[in-house]
């Protein structure tokens, strides 16, 4: 017989396995890399598991998740405001309400984006995937490709508004399906 702290175990994990690749995108939108969206998940992760009830409702689980995810956020970045570049708290604000709000559509757009990653030449793909890569930095990203940071901006900038184009494609698609 699974004692109460098993279920409560049991409970948290499908909740929180439930919400995760919607959490990992709310605080990619919100941080710069993804070494500091893994550093703050884990803090959420940490939070939510110490101050979990194990009585609320999965919809009530997840906006409690998404508060903690924006809270934890904001303290890693006031922990990071010495950087040289920081955004103000009215910015990350707008990113987070704006994140939330999208944070349904995620998966249907992460499916559609590797769909549509597919679907570009080779040499676009790698090209999008190197930059996106961990602790990958754009200026030593354009010297080893024998670019200048610009022209490589410029090449991401044209990848991604095609990338962007067939996710709302396909979301079109699926909403006529």
């Amino acid at each position: 017989m699974n004692s109460p702290n098993t279920d409560q175990h049991d409970r948290f994990l499908r909740l929180f396995m439930s919400q995760e690749e919607s959490l990992w995108g709310y605080l990619r939108s919100l941080l710069f890399s993804a070494d500091d969206v893994r550093d703050v998940m884990q803090d959420v992760a940490v939070v939510l598991w110490r101050k979990f009830d194990p009585g609320m409702s999965s919809e009530d689980f997840r906006r409690w998740a998404f508060g903690v995810a924006r809270m934890e956020a904001l303290a890693f970045r006031r922990d990071k405001a010495r950087d040289r570049l920081s955004f103000g708290d009215r910015v990350y604000q707008l990113l987070a309400d704006t994140a939330a709000d999208d944070a349904d559509e995620s998966p249907a757009q992460l499916r559609a984006l590797e769909v549509c990653l597919a679907k570009l030449p080779e040499r676009q793909r790698q090209l999008i995937q190197a930059a996106y890569a961990p602790n990958v930095r754009i200026d030593e990203m354009a010297k080893a490709t024998g670019r200048t940071p610009m022209s490589l901006y410029k090449a991401l900038h044209r990848i991604r508004l095609a990338l962007a184009a067939c996710i709302e494609r396909a979301r079109v698609a699926e909403e006529h399906a």
